[in-house]
């Protein structure tokens, strides 16, 4: 038997696959943390209360513990807002949470951050529910005295690290969370390093005892060390504790020491892996991000197979150097063919040992340069970037808003990979990247609430090795549809997008990887987006005003993944659906609008898997089902069960049915 271990709510597998599982996480030491917050938080002379330790100390485990205890809850009429804040917060982004779950409604067009603050003061004086927000993770008293509201029952639960920036008033009451003891330590430790509770008699106790002293009683630093020596022989353990001896231990603000023991177990890892998790620091930390965006850095750019990227991604998430989780309600194998549902995350002391080891080259010489926001970083800096030519190979800006004027003369003729994170409703493709000829992966993420215009579009078109793009949270203009398309691109992703079927950038017979996410204002499949010969994965999802799918879907002939989830108002599966001979999986969850399948269906003779989960009007099978020899694995709900048991009986005697639970979760858009 394959042995397993944990990360969040994924078990995974020696052979690199993941089952979704729930909550499989381990905690210690929580119950009397929670105890004693929920004793603050209920106490009528008490408004704030703030939660400190140093960074890796569990401050945001209690906080998600507390949020979801059922007492909290229905003390607060269940009326509890957990909103991550972190270094970079979008302050208008926060706002808007608040504000549609107290007024419930979205947030109206404001001035500027001051305006929205004294609305939403009004909004809070006036709203008499109990209501509790947990800030998790502020950095800047700056930022806490733009979130920090006071009303009838509004209580606000704050995590920081800085306990300098928790403001001392009558109503504050501040909880200096401790650090593990022995009797919990052990058993943490023990659960990440062996998968159970107690050190094993075949472990050296002695060893084991020493290692959990240089850990210190820190939560993260008893997770990542006890999982990078999972499964390790003897030796790796000599070599750990002779690693950690010869360096200070951990003290209760120390936080130079947890870095120090987290980096020995990055140096545990190859090269390989060592380069990939240094590429943690392109992205910013607390955000959910799909886990195919640094799978294509791994493959565009660093040129690994596939299922090499995969494996080394699930390798981090078993030492606990990223955080894995899925959208997936479903215990069926993630693979590595539908990473799409994958999700990963980092905090903030992981991301800083990324940046930490990235820094250890020369400005001029790094592979990695990432330029932050122009009001975090001093004038002098970006300054001396101002006509500077780098040859860095990945590249990563962050911005606030975006102005045309914005890009300062920089020249990056070896980039081949471009990250842009801003926060805005317009973005300016910088004009830079005309002469960024090696580029091989862009990618946009905008973090605001709205969708952000893009414009400069038609520079894409003059590069050539351009294959990977992914946009999120924009629109493109209807006067950009003369853009010439990308001549070998590969893989589009379209996330949260408006206005990209008036362009013919991607309209390219290479794509392989096609898809499609919240795109919420298309009511038609453009035909263009059904001639892609070359294309292995399809995918449309969370696309409500979809009825109906061109008949022209026939023609991906090479298709072997194809995604049509959460699609609402689809009424049919088109008929030339048969026409998907090379088709491996299908995928129509929560498609609540179909009634029937087409009896092209079972045309489908390399089909081994099938989600059917909660297409609630779908109650009956057509009899060709039972001509899928090939599938191995049905998802569906427990109404129609009984009819793949039969086809099972009949024909399809490998077939294994899931009967799934109700679960839709929009989790992931919670940035």
């Amino acid at each position: 038997m394959a042995s397993v271990h944990f990360v969040d709510n994924i078990e995974i597998e020696e052979d690199s696959a993941c089952v979704i599982t729930g909550d499989s996480q381990f905690y210690v030491g929580l119950e009397k943390c929670t105890g004693h917050l929920k004793g603050l938080l209920i106490q009528n002379e008490v408004s704030v209360v703030a939660v400190h330790s140093m960074a890796g100390g569990g401050k945001t485990t209690l906080a998600r513990a507390v949020c979801n205890d059922n007492k909290i809850r229905e003390y607060f009429d269940n009326n509890v807002i957990f909103i991550t804040v972190s270094k970079s917060p979008n302050l208008k982004g926060i706002f808007g949470t608040i504000w549609k779950n107290l007024a419930g409604r979205k947030t109206q067009e404001f001035q500027n951050l001051e305006d929205e603050h004294m609305q939403m003061k009004k909004l809070i004086s006036r709203h008499m529910k109990r209501t509790l927000v947990i800030l998790d993770d502020v950095w800047s008293r700056e930022d806490l005295e733009y979130l920090l509201f006071e009303g009838p029952g509004f209580k606000t639960l704050i995590t920081s690290r800085d306990k300098s920036i928790i403001p001392s008033t009558l109503s504050t009451q501040v909880y200096q969370l401790p650090l593990l003891c022995h009797e919990d330590a052990l058993p943490l430790f023990c659960f990440w390093a062996f998968g159970q509770t107690s050190i094993p008699s075949t472990a050296n106790a002695n060893m084991v005892k020493e290692l959990l002293v240089e850990c210190g009683g820190l939560p993260l630093a008893l997770k990542v060390i006890g999982s990078s020596l999972y499964g390790k022989p003897h030796e790796a353990w000599e070599t750990a504790r002779e690693s950690f001896s010869k360096g200070e231990s951990i003290s209760d603000y120390n936080k130079k020491g947890l870095i120090r023991l987290l980096e020995i177990t990055v140096d545990s890892l190859d090269n390989v892996a060592k380069e990939c998790f240094q590429d943690l620091s392109l992205f910013p930390e607390d955000r959910k991000i799909c886990a195919d965006a640094l799978l294509d850095i791994w493959v565009y750019v660093r040129d690994l197979q596939w299922h090499n990227a995969f494996s080394i991604l699930l390798d981090l998430a078993s030492k606990n150097l990223l955080n894995l989780t899925s959208t997936s309600g479903s215990r069926r194998t993630i693979s590595n063919r539908n990473t799409s549902e994958l999700y990963f995350s980092q905090n903030n002391v992981i991301r800083e040992l990324a940046l930490r080891l990235e820094c250890q080259g020369s400005v001029g010489h790094k592979k990695r340069l990432l330029l932050p926001r122009k009001e975090q970083s001093s004038s002098q800096k970006r300054e001396l970037l101002n006509g500077t030519e780098f040859d860095v190979q990945l590249l990563s800006i962050h911005t606030g808003h975006m102005e045309e004027n914005y890009w300062e003369e920089m020249n990056f003729p070896e980039a081949e990979a471009l990250l842009l994170h801003f926060t805005s409703t317009e973005c300016f493709l910088p004009p830079f990247l005309e002469s960024m000829k090696n580029l091989k992966c862009l990618m946009v993420f905008n973090y605001s609430t709205k969708r952000g215009t893009l414009k400069g579009l038609d520079i894409l078109s003059g590069l050539p090795h351009v294959k990977s793009v992914r946009l999120q949270r924009l629109i493109i203009l209807p006067t950009q549809k003369e853009s010439k398309s990308l001549p070998n691109i590969e893989k589009l992703s379209l996330s949260l997008c408006e206005g990209f079927e008036y362009t013919s950038t991607f309209n390219n017979v290479n794509l392989r990887d096609f898809r499609l996410d919240h795109c919420s204002h298309l009511e038609e499949v453009p035909l263009s987006f059904c001639y892609m010969p070359s294309a292995q994965m399809w995918s449309i999802t969370n696309c409500h005003l979809i009825q109906k799918l061109p008949y022209d879907l026939g023609n991906l002939s090479s298709l072997k993944m194809l995604k049509l989830s959460a699609l609402p108002s689809l009424k049919e599966l088109p008929t030339s659906i048969g026409k998907l001979g090379q088709l491996e999986s299908l995928d129509i969850s929560f498609c609540e609008g179909l009634r029937e399948l087409p009896k092209e269906i079972g045309q489908l003779k390399k089909l081994n898997e099938f989600d059917m989960r909660e297409c609630s009007h779908l109650t009956r099978l057509p009899r060709v089902v039972c001509e899928l020899n090939s599938l191995k694995l049905v998802i569906c709900d427990e109404k129609v069960s009984k009819q793949w048991l039969r086809a099972k009986n009949i024909s399809i005697t490998e077939l294994r049915i899931e009967i799934a639970e109700a679960h839709f979760s929009l989790e992931w858009l919670d940035d």
